[in-house]
């Protein structure tokens, strides 16, 4: 798969805050904000998450046998009622127009497979005198959205209605597609199909799987054909799964590359659960959990996609959006790595340019710790200074070793530079 794609994509998506209900007037204010405060940090892509199709979505949970917005070639579209630009047949061309004059990009979310309603109905297929019940595969189905059944590939007309709806979301000016339940479990040809879909468009738009855990077994066909993908379930607000956090990234740090990257899944950071999971809250993390967060997502380079509504953003919530130095080890460094663990002391490096290194102190416990790390293990063989990135503090060296008080569930995050 060639692409242009160099760093991981940045951007917001609307599910951590609304859950299937986003509507135009929240996706429009939200482009608008990340245009004013923060397309110079490098974020860019404003997503629509699931069930955009669904006229009387109103939270996380979905509607048993709900009547979804469908045209006559089985192509799920847009609810006017959610997304009033989308009337007369115009899909979501119009808020792509208005993010792109933005200098932003567009995308949305669409499930793996073909809608149950289409099969019910057999309704056409673009470009195949086939239906939608001939091609379906009414066995493979989504365990927790009761939507859309799978595609048999093995069937003409399969390649065919993924062409149809992709190539309508190129037409639409789509930048980012995440398709959910397809990797885990692992679908391998419909993944095939919509990556083929895609080349055909001509147009460069993200792929992003969902969901987690991606099989570490298909490293190999993820990096082929998609962008992201998922190593998680769901990340939430919890310490506990931010801890776990580390042993996916440990797992899948080998196989990060330009183009292809394993994904740690949204910040849910700002005000998130709005019309979504838990309910409307300021984010559950605190200030220090929050600073690990980043600095993981970072230094692993995963893409970061935000999941609050920035428009509610405050003054801590931004700066972690805006702390270029950080954001720039997530765009710019390689080889991030974990270096070792020593109880809840969890070391990670990166590499930068120009004698540039990068080293993250984690502490996962409940005490302050203190942290001392030999540079040689960062492959640092001469004298070097730098600054935490966070604080602005000077890194304490001494006889080449980098010594941190790190306060529970925190981290100190470290630009070094060689002499």
């Amino acid at each position: 798969m060639e692409n242009g794609i160099k760093c991981p994509p940045m951007g917001w998506n609307s599910w951590d805050c609304y859950g299937a209900s986003v509507r135009e007037d929240e996706v429009r204010a939200n482009a608008l904000y990340m245009a004013e405060h923060l397309k110079p940090f490098g974020w860019e892509y404003i997503v629509v998450d699931i069930q955009w199709f669904e006229p009387l979505a109103e939270s996380a949970d979905y509607r048993p046998g709900a009547e979804l917005v469908m045209d006559e070639y089985s192509r799920l579209m847009p609810a006017v009622n959610r997304f009033p630009s989308a009337a007369g047949g115009k899909g979501f061309e119009p808020l792509a127009e208005f993010v792109h004059s933005l200098g932003l990009k567009f995308g949305i979310h669409i499930l793996r497979g073909i809608p149950k309603q289409a099969v019910r109905d057999n309704t056409k297929i673009l470009g195949s005198d086939k239906t939608a019940a001939y091609i379906a595969d009414i066995d493979s189905v989504c365990d927790w959205n009761g939507d859309m059944c799978g595609v048999d590939m093995t069937r003409e007309g399969a390649q065919e209605y993924y062409d149809s709806i992709i190539s309508m979301y190129a037409d639409w000016g789509v930048d980012f597609l995440k398709v959910d339940d397809i990797a885990r479990p692992y679908h391998k040809t419909e993944v095939e199909a919509i990556r083929k879909a895609i080349d055909k468009t001509g147009r460069e738009i993200i792929l992003s799987l969902s969901p987690g855990a991606a099989p570490l077994s298909e490293a190999a066909h993820l990096a082929e054909n998609a962008n992201m993908w998922r190593m998680t379930d769901d990340f939430w607000d919890g310490w506990d799964q931010l801890r776990k956090m580390f042993d996916y990234c440990r797992d899948w740090f080998p196989y990060v590359r330009q183009g292809a990257w394993p994904d740690c899944d949204m910040l849910p950071l700002g005000r998130i659960g709005i019309r979504s999971h838990g309910g409307d809250r300021m984010t559950n993390f605190t200030h220090d959990e929050q600073k690990t967060m980043m600095s993981l997502w970072c230094i692993f380079r995963s893409p970061l996609m935000f999941g609050g509504d920035m428009t509610y953003n405050d003054e801590f919530t931004l700066s972690l959006m805006q702390n270029t130095e950080v954001i720039n080890i997530c765009r710019h460094s390689h080889s991030g790595r974990e270096v070792y663990r020593k109880g809840n002391e969890i070391v990670w490096a990166a590499n930068g340019e120009n004698g540039v290194f990068y080293i993250a102190q984690f502490n996962t416990g409940d005490e302050k710790i203190l942290s001392s790390v030999q540079l040689s293990f960062l492959g640092i063989e001469s004298q070097a200074a730098g600054r935490e990135l966070w604080s602005g503090e000077t890194a304490r060296i001494e006889y080449g070793t980098i010594t941190s008080e790190v306060e529970p569930h925190g981290v100190r995050l470290y630009r070094l530079e060689t002499k």
